[in-house]
């Protein structure tokens, strides 16, 4: 990807994701949590809907729903999938690429065009905020959550999400 701030931000989401899935499957509890996994689900859900949103558009997207997952760990082969392809859908993504406009499917009334950076940029933030939602149910549920803030990664060295 020819922005260097997105391709830092989808790293870091790969890294933040895999973290979270870690701590979540490490916990009994929070591996049976309904909350837990609907958030797991639409996180992943949005993001492969923003992948969709950025790619040619060529193949119909498939919308799927909790239950369609009939464990914890189908769902991180779900959340995984999106990694798989994500890294190479986006890595050949062009400055002029990042700037064309798409259409948000799901925005209706008023319609939504935004640029591909802008989709990028929102389906990263989108995951950052659900992942906080689930630290906090996770420490509710006696669980001690990853620190996984940006800075926190670039201290760390930008590691890589290991799934």
């Amino acid at each position: 990807m020819a922005n260097e701030w997105l391709r830092d931000l989808f790293a870091h989401q790969s890294w933040a994701d895999a973290e979270h899935w870690k701590a979540l499957g490490g916990h009994e509890a929070a591996r049976d949590d309904k909350a837990i996994l609907s958030r797991l689900h639409h996180i992943h859900f949005v993001q492969h809907a923003f992948l969709w949103t950025v790619s040619d558009r060529v193949v119909p997207f498939v919308p799927t729903k909790a239950d369609d997952f009939g464990s914890f760990d189908e769902l991180r082969s779900y959340a995984r999938d999106y990694y798989m392809q994500a890294g190479p859908a986006l890595k050949g993504l062009s400055d002029a690429r990042l700037a064309e406009p798409v259409s948000i499917a799901w925005f209706k009334d008023p319609p939504l065009t935004i640029t591909v950076a802008e989709a990028l940029t929102q389906c990263a933030m989108h995951s950052h905020y659900h992942r906080g939602q689930n630290a906090a149910r996770l420490r509710e549920l006696g669980g001690e959550p990853p620190t996984t803030d940006l800075i926190v990664w670039q201290w760390k060295g930008r590691p890589a999400g290991v799934w």
